[in-house]
């Protein structure tokens, strides 16, 4: 990349203060850029989620991985529920999604605690493994709730073979007007596929390791027996590591990374958090294959108004992406995405994946329970992970002096509530828009690849005004 007119600024940047200018380009569709990232860890799309318990589970960890991205399973998750999580995604299949299932004797108040936890809204009713219905949160409108599904569930569903062409598929939900449909091998239930998962699957990659099963990553981090952590998590079948602490140049985490390297074998390894090259050349050195970027940026994060130390991040991506290109490596972007803008900048800038984290709290997907403000508008809480309700969960093992000693000192919002958008509440319309930006991205600057929007991306720096002009406006001025 470069600045417009060769003009750096002496000062360092947030995503707010850079705009891409446009370029000729000869990318005549969104469809011709290929958006497989270069980093070698297997994702199809740059987007990663962050490894922060409110956000990373197993919803999240399989439906992003089904569009080609990964999610980071947080570090403070005990090894064991790690692996029985990491064996439950790779379970699961590529193209239909896991569906929500209950006895014709459940009752609707079953049903509705489930629906939330899946986009597709439906839950599938079985006997011996054979979809015999389907209820919606329709069916169960003024019903008691102690009312068994056989009630008011629609018997005898349509289902779709499985193995079934997806602008078929498409046809056939548009035809019989409904929105998702089981999927069956013969009679047994394998799946669920709606009319958008159709087209999303004729659209994305997902992310998959050598045997075909959906990619999946966890987080170790600095202290105890790191190498003996990391080696559990590469038994239990992790396919990337991620070395993950606050201040990622610090000799601990040096060393933390080097254990990791000795035991990962050919499995990738990220660590971070950096915002220099130093720090960046460090942590490659040690044995870092990618280094995550990023102090202070994130919607949660408390540490530069604690603090007063962290950069701002466009900068500290540019920096440490330079670094590792030189050392023929690569940096994930880790924080303060709060629009697809701002993944194609952190993309422009020479990261090769963009950690996601609040943005995607407010999502179907996300690992924290569903709420209601009272006013109808659903709800999720999330917190940032070295805040006081995380050290709590953290430090649950040690003695109570020690639990409050630690619960002096935190960096992060323990409580925030993340709204689902009605028009967007699954993560996978997150993505789609994110895509779909920074697709664009690519075409205005001439690029087919993300190696090339960096190579070609031409930025300019603007003022709060500047910024401000380009958001578009909900209602008339």
């Amino acid at each position: 990349m470069r600045f417009l007119g060769d003009r750096r600024p002496e000062h360092d940047l947030t995503y707010a203060d850079v705009f891409m200018v446009p370029a000729h380009s000869t990318v005549g569709s969104r469809l011709e850029v290929d958006l497989t990232t270069p980093d070698r860890v297997g994702t199809t799309i740059p987007v990663v989620v962050a490894n922060m318990t409110a956000i990373s589970g197993r919803r999240m960890a399989e439906t992003v991985a089904r569009r080609g991205g990964l999610a980071v399973l947080p570090q403070d998750i005990p090894i064991d529920v790690v692996g029985e999580v990491v064996s439950w995604v790779k379970a699961r299949h590529p193209v239909y999604d896991t569906p929500i299932t209950l006895g014709p004797t459940s009752t609707v108040a079953e049903a509705l605690s489930l629906m939330g936890k899946r986009a597709h809204g439906v839950v599938v009713v079985v006997e011996q493994g054979r979809p015999v219905g389907i209820v919606t949160d329709g069916s169960c409108a003024d019903v008691d709730r102690f009312t068994q599904l056989s009630q008011v569930m629609t018997p005898d569903p349509l289902t779709i073979p499985a193995g079934t062409d997806l602008p078929k598929v498409f046809d056939v939900l548009s035809d019989e007007r409904v929105n998702a449909a089981p999927v069956v091998e013969g009679d047994r239930l394998v799946g669920v596929i709606t009319r958008k998962g159709a087209l999303r699957s004729s659209m994305y990659t997902p992310a998959v390791n050598e045997h075909g099963q959906l990619l999946t990553s966890a987080a170790v981090g600095i202290n105890g027996d790191v190498a003996g952590k990391a080696g559990a998590l590469l038994a239990h079948g992790v396919d990337v590591l991620v070395v993950d602490t606050a201040h990622g140049h610090q000799e601990k985490a040096i060393e933390a990374v080097r254990a990791v390297r000795s035991v990962a074998g050919s499995a990738p390894v990220v660590a971070g958090n950096v915002v220099t090259a130093q720090g960046t050349r460090d942590l490659i050195e040690a044995g870092a294959d990618v280094v995550k970027v990023g102090v202070g940026p994130g919607a949660m994060c408390t540490t530069r108004m604690m603090t007063g130390v962290g950069r701002p991040q466009f900068s500290a991506v540019e920096e440490c992406a330079a670094a590792a290109r030189e050392l023929g490596r690569h940096v994930w972007a880790d924080g303060g995405v709060r629009h697809p803008r701002d993944v194609a900048l952190a993309l422009a800038a020479g990261a090769a994946n963009v950690m996601v984290g609040s943005w995607f709290a407010g999502t179907y997907e996300s690992a924290g329970d569903l709420y209601d403000d009272g006013n109808g508008r659903r709800y999720k809480e999330s917190f940032g992970m070295a805040s006081a309700r995380a050290v709590r969960a953290r430090t649950a093992t040690q003695s109570g002096f020690d639990r409050a000693r630690a619960g002096l000192f935190e960096e992060g919002i323990s409580s925030s509530r993340m709204y689902l958008d009605p028009a967007r509440p699954g993560v996978e319309d997150l993505i789609d828009g994110i895509v779909a930006g920074v697709r664009s991205s690519c075409t205005y600057a001439g690029a087919r690849s993300v190696d090339e929007l960096h190579e070609r991306a031409v930025l300019g720096v603007q003022s709060a005004a500047g910024y401000e002009e380009g958001r578009p406006l909900p209602t008339s001025w």
